[in-house]
């Protein structure tokens, strides 16, 4: 049985070519943190993190319905359910503590180590280490002087990158189901990261309640951050090779750049955009572990 969410979305994503939705993610997968940065006088970080949560956790919820999902999926699918909301819960707070101390430039370049990382294991390829030293070369360059006397932050940065390499990975497992099951599951992970994150968000969010402006402002940022560019990744990534994907991801560091200069006034040097250029070969350079042959998508 499908939920109302999956009708919708299974003519909807074959009727949208693949590299628009990723193109969609792109933007609001930065815009939506940048807006963020600028609550967290008035939220705090925890309580901006629960807020983006519990707004998809909100919007999912009585379209994917979250509990049928869960106990019709199989066991392997529960565990993978499961590791995705603690994913998510972790990752967006470490993301914000680390926004709260560094510039966006840095962060989402740093998310890429882990990625490359993964990259390397899956499949050794000499253009694979050549491409990793690239991205530690760019987010080296990044870090500069000014940011290692902020291990703190750089703590909460490299913690949000691990939790991004694993997102991915476990996106995929989960985009094979189709790309509208690939969205019900999110739901349901994402019922499951707003009840991790509840107790810990909670106390820095309730001041909020009190101004309705704060409130949608708050609201506002979570469908930016945590409904569009997920839901867009899901219909990417089933239609998307995942050769293709992990191309496309090169553009996530130019977008962060362009995002922060924009909104956050975060205007990178000459030497931040040769980091970034880096980076971006890096990703672009790489070599993904090649799909099974049943796993391989038009």
């Amino acid at each position: 049985m499908q939920s109302r969410l999956t009708s919708g979305l299974n003519s909807l994503s074959e009727g949208v070519p693949p590299h628009i939705w990723f193109i969609v993610s792109a933007v609001f997968h930065y815009l939506g943190p940048a807006f963020a940065v600028l609550l967290f006088p008035a939220v705090g970080v925890l309580g901006v993190a629960w807020f983006r949560i519990a707004t998809a956790a909100l919007f999912f919820a009585p379209l994917t319905n979250p509990l049928r999902v869960f106990l019709s999926a199989n066991l392997p699918m529960r565990f993978l359910l499961v590791a995705m909301g603690l994913c998510l819960a972790v990752m967006n707070s470490s993301f914000y503590l680390a926004l709260d101390r560094l510039p966006m430039s840095l962060v989402a370049s740093m998310e890429f180590i882990a990625v490359m990382f993964l990259a390397c294991l899956g499949r050794r390829h000499s253009r694979n280490l050549l491409a990793l030293a690239m991205v530690v070369t760019g987010v080296v360059i990044l870090i500069d002087v000014k940011w290692v006397g902020d291990p703190l932050g750089l703590f909460w940065a490299a913690l949000n990158a691990g939790l991004f390499a694993a997102y991915v990975a476990i996106g995929h497992k989960m985009a094979e189901a189709g790309a509208a099951q690939g969205v019900d599951f999110l739901g349901t992970a994402m019922a499951i990261a707003f009840l991790i994150i509840l107790p810990i968000g909670m106390l820095e969010a309730l001041p909020a309640f009190g101004s309705p402006a704060i409130v949608l402002a708050a609201v506002g940022v979570g469908l930016c951050s945590s409904v569009i560019p997920y839901i867009c990744d899901q219909l990417a990534m089933a239609r998307l090779p995942r050769a293709s994907f992990a191309l496309l991801l090169s553009l996530l560091p130019v977008s962060a750049a362009v995002i922060a200069a924009l909104v956050l006034r975060q205007i990178p040097s000459g030497l931040d955009l040769a980091g970034i250029a880096l980076v971006v070969a890096g990703v672009a350079l790489h070599v993904p572990a090649p799909p099974s042959p049943n796993k391989e998508k038009d």
